[in-house]
């Protein structure tokens, strides 16, 4: 029996051994075969693999084909907080899975585009799926930020194009460098374009897909990262144990040991000290997997790169930039570009095998992120957010034009250096730029940068009026103004009667001959004098009255002398105190024209004025009476018919130089009867329909001696000119010392401000207004010539920016002509109508007998009266 078991089970042995040695051989020869038949299993795999992926590309393409994209503008004062960008992270974050179930992986995402092409510094658009629209477009930023449905952008073909992908580089669970929101992070980004040109067809842009991290890839990356901690763990307890076997060995068997066991008598061998190796100590989760512990507010990325241009090396010199820009994120873990470099080559996005998948991704808005590019939106809030307040954006030629000589719809600015260093001439549009206002101290090139942006003006074709009443800059324009075509535009009224034959202009304020409204005159002439004397319905009423009054007579005898065909005959200022001071002449004058006057006028001749005593005209006549002693007021406002007509100057494109004598009391009253007259022509623009009035440009240097003359006057140019195309250019040292209406009008309307150097005191004003960005201190050690300016172009503001002013000598000199400056001083007279001043006094002189003629023949009953004033002169 014994025997037959032992024969069964050697039966059942040798059975499941052959079993196992046929199961092994059949296994080799399957191996064998498919080694022979290799493509048969590549096939295998690759069949479904392709398929797969055909499917996989096919539902992303849909999924494409449903995209929105929104574009962020920010105001300029956006200063978000760290919880508004965390909470725009959140948004985009929860938006990328705003798709449909089968929807593949790679097309959950949102796609933040950082884009310079020269329109804008630095462009901010979202994509993301049209699910997510809502989501993206209720922006945290509130109002500080504009967002609008984006068009799609297409991009021209570049001739050199550059491609690269960055990862995230070293150590897997750090974060990246924290950034302070101030400066603002984009701003090395910024930066790195800032010397874009899009004449050559510069092009950069960034794009950052976000997607929501999956759980299950989580979970592996978490296992794998525990599992190499433990193992580095037990590698360095093995090492420790070695350290510690051998520290104790090297212990047994020193001299210092031996030494001791001899002269102890004791044998060291027996009493050798038990070594206990280390423990491997328990791994911290925390420690270990760093970011990636805790599920919340941790997506993966891709970050992708594109430059391009038409001149080689750019496209690659605007990468290199933008590598450096990304360094500023970097510290434990940092952004490195993907891929090799062999000597002077790189293989990377550029080259083969990635280029297909770059532009799969690039093109199709597709995110298949390195498996290394986790982090948490708080490592991205430099990227989640536009750029705000604390960036500096760079001047493109998008923001300010350039300058061109001879284009009269820009207007010349100053030079503008690049951050490349290059220079040049930028301008605003002259349809928008209705008010500027320049500050600084005295010689820092507010007057050059006037003239040279006059000078612009009248090359091509304008019309303006310049008031210096210091009449430097008339010598300094006339070089450049010398030019045939120009002489005849061009007229001179110059009243500082230099020289040994001075020539002299004329004005008659109150003149009729131009077929100005009568009350329109009236109330320019005594407004001027109502604003330089200090004159009120509450503090001089009477004076009011008997000037009004005066004027309202001798503007009805010039309206009857031109109805007369008798120009010559017309009254003037002067004709002020006759009427007052000559019963026969102002007799005659009643009689002349009782039809032209209202009956309320006549009554208060009759009934009003024989009750004023004496004393009540001294108020009137005292001004007048300063303006007859001085012989060139006298020339220059003692004449019937003045050649001087700012109506006429507008309507025609005239450019007039306007140089008063001084700021005297006499000047300043001169000063403002100019001013009241220009307000009242350009008022009387209403008659002419808009898209036919002329544009004219006014530049009024010393606006603290103009608006000492006209405080309301100037004031009331500031706010309603614009409605009648005529511009005002202003200048003044301190705009402290420019009476509380003229300044408050002045920077609510100024669509430039400009300032040059000077004191804090006296630049605060205007860095205020910049929201002291520069401040005060910035501006005030600025060079000569160097301004901070800032702009309306396109209806938002640029700027501050630093401009450097335009240096006549340099910017015009093509057109300068110093061998016609003498010819232009003629024909700049002659347009002005400008006559030697002995021959104007006496025509002055002889004024006061031509209109007592003219009165008489006018009106024969008073013919008595007024021949016994006839030969006099009636300036008692």
């Amino acid at each position: 029996m014994d025997s037959a078991a032992s024969y069964l089970t050697g039966q059942a042995s040798e059975g499941i051994y052959g079993q196992v040695l046929g199961l092994i051989t059949g296994l080799v020869e399957a191996v064998d075969w498919l080694y022979d038949r290799w493509y048969l299993l590549a096939l295998a795999v690759a069949i479904p693999w392709g398929v797969g992926e055909l499917v996989v590309r096919h539902l992303a393409g849909r999924a494409y084909a449903e995209r929105m994209a929104l574009e962020l503008t920010p105001a300029r004062h956006f200063d978000p907080g760290f919880e508004e960008i965390f909470r725009r992270g959140v948004q985009l974050s929860r938006a990328s899975t705003s798709l449909p179930w089968w929807a593949p992986r790679r097309s959950k995402t949102v796609q933040i585009r950082l884009r310079a092409d020269g329109s804008a510094p630095l462009r901010y658009r979202v994509e993301g799926p049209a699910g997510g629209e809502r989501l993206l477009s209720i922006s945290p930023f509130g109002p500080n930020v504009t967002v609008v449905r984006a068009r799609p952008i297409v991009d021209k073909p570049r001739d050199h194009v550059v491609r690269a992908e960055f990862i995230l580089r070293g150590k897997l669970t750090s974060p990246l460098r924290e950034v302070p929101l101030e400066p603002d992070p984009l701003q090395p980004l910024v930066d790195a374009v800032s010397d874009l040109r899009a004449e050559l067809g510069d092009l950069a842009e960034i794009r950052l897909d976000i997607q929501r991290a999956p759980k299950w890839a989580l979970r592996a990356r978490r296992l794998q990262l525990m599992s190499a901690a433990r193992r580095q763990e037990r590698r360095e307890t093995q090492r420790a144990a070695r350290w510690v076997r051998q520290d104790a060995t090297g212990i047994e068997d020193s001299l210092t040991w031996n030494l001791q066991s001899l002269i102890t008598g004791k044998d060291g061998s027996a009493g050798r000290r038990l070594v206990m190796p280390p423990v491997p100590r328990r791994v911290d989760p925390a420690e270990a997997l760093g970011k990636l512990a805790e599920d919340d507010h941790l997506v993966r990325i891709q970050l992708l790169v594109m430059c391009a241009s038409n001149i080689e090396g750019r496209a690659e010199a605007r990468l290199a930039q933008l590598q450096a820009a990304f360094d500023v994120f970097g510290g434990r873990s940092r952004w490195a570009m993907r891929g090799w470099r062999l000597g002077p080559w790189r293989l990377g996005a550029d080259r083969w095998p990635t280029r297909r998948s770059w532009e799969r991704r690039w093109q199709l808005g597709q995110c298949q992120p390195p498996r290394a590019n986790w982090v948490r939106l708080e490592e991205l809030t430099g990227l989640l957010k536009p750029p705000t307040v604390h960036c500096r954006l760079p001047l493109l030629a998008g923001d300010l034009p350039s300058f061109e000589f001879g284009n009269p719809e820009l207007l010349l600015q100053g030079i503008h250096r690049g951050p490349d260093g290059r220079k040049r001439l930028v301008a605003t549009y002259t349809a928008e730029t209705l008010f500027e206002c320049g500050v600084g101290k005295a010689g820092g090139g507010k007057t050059e940068r006037a003239l040279a942006q006059a000078l612009g003006v009248a090359h091509a074709g304008g019309g303006l009026m310049f008031i210096d009443p210091h009449r430097d800059s008339w010598p300094r324009a006339a070089t450049f103004l010398a030019h045939d075509r120009l002489m005849q535009r061009i007229a001179l009224i110059d009243l500082n009667a230099s020289g040994p034959s001075p020539m002299l202009s004329s004005w008659n304020p109150i003149a009729m001959h131009h077929g100005q409204a009568p009350h329109d005159v009236v109330e320019a002439v005594t407004d001027a004098f109502a604003s330089i004397l200090g004159w009120d319905d509450a503090a001089a009423p009477r004076a009011l009255t008997i000037l009004t009054s005066c004027l309202a007579v001798l503007v009805a005898v010039n309206q009857a002398a031109c109805q007369a065909g008798r120009r010559e005959d017309q009254a003037t200022l002067f004709h002020v105190r006759s009427l007052i001071s000559d019963p026969g002449f102002r007799g005659a004058a009643l009689a002349a024209v009782a039809d032209l006057l209202d009956e309320e006028t006549r009554a208060w001749w009759r009934a009003v004025f024989p009750t004023f005593p004496p004393d009540a005209f001294g108020v009137v006549l005292n001004p007048l009476a300063r303006l007859a002693a001085n012989p060139v007021t006298r020339a220059f406002l003692g004449q019937p018919v003045g050649v001087y007509n700012s109506r006429a100057a507008m309507d025609n494109g005239l450019i007039v130089w306007v140089c008063p004598a001084g700021n005297g009391p006499t000047d300043r009253l001169l000063t403002a009867l100019i001013a009241r007259d220009l307000l009242r022509a350009v008022r009387s623009r209403r008659d002419t329909p808009e898209e036919q009035r002329r544009p004219f440009r006014l530049y009024f240097d010393e606006l603290i001696t103009l608006t000492g003359a006209a405080p309301e006057t100037i004031a009331s140019m500031f706010e309603d000119f614009r409605k009648f195309r005529v511009t005002v250019h202003g200048m003044t040292q301190l705009l402290g010392r420019l009476p509380a209406p003229v300044r408050m009008s002045l920077t609510q309307n100024a669509f430039t401000l400009a300032s040059t150097a000077g004191s804090k005191t006296a630049i605060a004003p205007i860095t205020a207004e910049w929201g002291d960005k520069p401040s005060a201190d910035e501006v005030a050690v600025l060079d000569r010539f160097e301004h901070y300016m800032s702009f309306t172009v396109g209806g938002r503001r640029v700027g501050p920016v630093r401009i450097t002013g335009p240096h006549l000598d340099e910017v015009f000199a093509d057109y300068a002509r110093p061998g016609k400056v003498g010819a232009l001083e003629r024909a700049a007279r002659v347009t002005a109508g400008a006559a030697p001043l002995d021959e104007l006094t006496a025509t002055a002189a002889a004024q006061q007998g031509r209109v007592a003629d003219f009165l008489a023949q006018r009106a024969p009953a008073a013919t008595a009266d007024v021949r016994l004033s006839k030969h006099t002169e009636g300036y008692q």
